[in-house]
């Protein structure tokens, strides 16, 4: 064995070479101060189409951003080549705070969240009257989401040639929801569109439904100069359609007054990621009589103060029995 003394020449000093490189490890990361903004309008296998000022440019996630995935409404911060020609790619540095934030999972046993679209400032939950028949366990489950992540729901319903609106808007008319009635024929003409729009101006809407309802026929007709694939098939016998859009897609309204944000269809809509006691924040007239509720009080149970509330003239009991509807869809099936 080779022995030093207390002068040896450093050249004599056998050093093993770095596989991973020469270049020094650290915890410093670029602050990237003279990143580009943008906004996330679609994302395809890996790559994200990014608006950036007046022009749309592709772009991948950065390394150092770990698991963190952008969606489609993201704000994102960018580097690279921003000039929006073919064969060129930026790279997304940094995911800024999001406003608001739709989550899904595949159903309540999946512990795995999915986002659908960030900082949306609406839901606009289409609902077919008929062909296929509404489903109010569905519309039910897509309102705890849209209050759970900061969205203003819209009830858009669609087919009313089919069937009348009032059953099912009288399921809802204790929310205090805005809605919008159309037919087939209005959105041929395009006077459906023309009433949904002034519902949209100044928002970005994200619009969610099952196959089948209308909703990408409606995007087309709100944004004709960016037509998406209708297809939708109802199948005679399970009442289900067939998926017209496959991934979300950000489009703006004409003059800059707003976004649609079309999202795939959907069959189910887990709630395993959702807090219920967050859904009381959704009803103000109610969530301070929740003061005196029992800890962990699933405002369902004997104990719970609501009960007290509303017998004392606070809120209407229909309120009441509404939020306690919502809290229960987690338990139930949408096509119960």
């Amino acid at each position: 064995m080779r022995r030093y003394g207390k002068h040896t020449d450093e050249d004599d000093i056998r050093s093993r070479p770095n596989r991973k490189g020469t270049r020094p490890r650290t915890n410093i990361r670029p602050a990237h101060e003279d990143a580009a903004e943008g906004m996330v309008l679609t994302v395809d296998r890996g790559r994200l189409t990014c608006l950036v000022e007046d022009r749309t440019v592709l772009a991948m996630k950065a390394r150092e951003l770990g698991r963190k995935a952008a969606v489609v409404g993201d704000r994102v911060a960018l580097v690279g080549d921003m000039s929006g020609k073919k064969d060129t790619l930026a790279r997304i540095v940094r995911i800024e705070d999001r406003t608001s934030l739709l989550r899904r999972t595949a159903d309540d046993d999946d512990p795995f969240e999915r986002v659908v679209v960030a900082n949306a400032d609406q839901l606009a939950i289409v609902t077919a009257l008929a062909d296929p028949e509404p489903r109010p366990r569905l519309i039910d489950r897509c309102l705890v989401a849209a209050y759970d992540g900061g969205l203003t729901p819209l009830l858009v319903l669609t087919k009313s040639d089919l069937a009348p609106p009032d059953k099912l808007l009288e399921l809802y008319g204790d929310l205090d929801i805005p809605y919008v009635v159309t037919s087939r024929e209005e959105l041929a003409t395009g006077d459906a569109a023309g009433r949904v729009r002034e519902l949209l101006d100044g928002k970005i809407t994200a619009f969610v439904g099952h196959s089948g309802v209308g909703k990408t026929t409606l995007v087309n007709a709100l944004v004709p100069e960016d037509r998406r694939r209708t297809t939708g098939h109802v199948n005679a016998v399970t009442g289900r359609g067939r998926h017209t859009t496959t991934s979300a897609l950000a489009l703006p309204l004409s003059d800059d007054e707003g976004w649609v944000i079309d999202t795939p269809g959907i069959r189910s809509f887990g709630l395993a990621h959702i807090d219920p006691s967050r859904v009381i924040h959704a009803f103000p007239d109610l969530e301070p009589g929740t003061e005196n509720c029992p800890r962990a009080c699933s405002h369902d149970e004997p104990d719970c103060a609501l009960d007290a509330w509303v017998a004392e003239g606070h809120a209407d009991p229909a309120r009441l029995y509404s939020l306690r509807r919502l809290l229960a869809t987690r338990e139930r099936k949408e096509g119960d």
